[in-house]
């Protein structure tokens, strides 16, 4: 899971592993696999770094 912020602020985490792409129009917005999109404050490099940080992170533990 990952850490996120609507553009009205408020803070929530979303599957990482759920991506289906990410794409800045010229806000950031992530489609996850069920269609559903989020628009959010963060970069689409900020999403797309903490995508890969969870990654690791989830790899490092052995999961």
């Amino acid at each position: 899971m990952i850490a996120v912020t609507r553009l009205n602020g408020k803070k929530f985490v979303i599957n990482a592993e759920q991506i289906r792409y990410i794409e800045t129009t010229p806000d950031t917005m992530i489609t996850m696999l069920t269609g559903d999109k989020v628009v959010v404050k963060e970069s689409m490099e900020e999403v797309v770094r903490r995508a890969i940080e969870y990654q690791r992170q989830k790899h490092a533990l052995g999961q």
